[in-house]
């Protein structure tokens, strides 16, 4: 059963830091390129930011210089690390595997409030 588990959101202020981490299970996961999207109310799920098996990175402008995505696959693990966070981050943050089959995450709520 292939399982993609979330954790790390929360309620952060304008300016602040919060690392999200994916669990992965289930999948080859040194195959699957791994991804992060979020999905903001009342707004379609679009992709923050994601890394290959090869460990290339690619990033949406608005988080560029912000946020770091990583893999461990000794641990089945990706990693968003984000910081300066902005009230337009919050959301609700997916994680993503891709390769012969998409899988997805349940989500991680992520709040930039003052």
């Amino acid at each position: 059963q292939v399982q993609l588990v979330e954790s790390g959101g929360g309620l952060v202020q304008p300016g602040g830091s919060l690392r999200l981490s994916c669990a992965a299970s289930g999948i080859a996961f040194n195959h699957y390129r791994m991804a992060w999207y979020r999905q903001a109310p009342g707004k379609q799920r679009d992709l923050v930011a994601s890394i290959t098996s090869s460990g290339s990175t690619n990033y949406v402008d608005s988080v560029k210089g912000r946020f770091l995505i990583s893999r461990d696959n000794t641990e089945n693990t990706v990693l968003l690390q984000m910081k300066s966070l902005k009230p337009e981050d919050t959301a609700v943050y997916y994680c993503n595997a891709l390769y012969s089959r998409n899988y997805w995450g349940k989500g991680t709520l992520v709040t930039v409030s003052s």
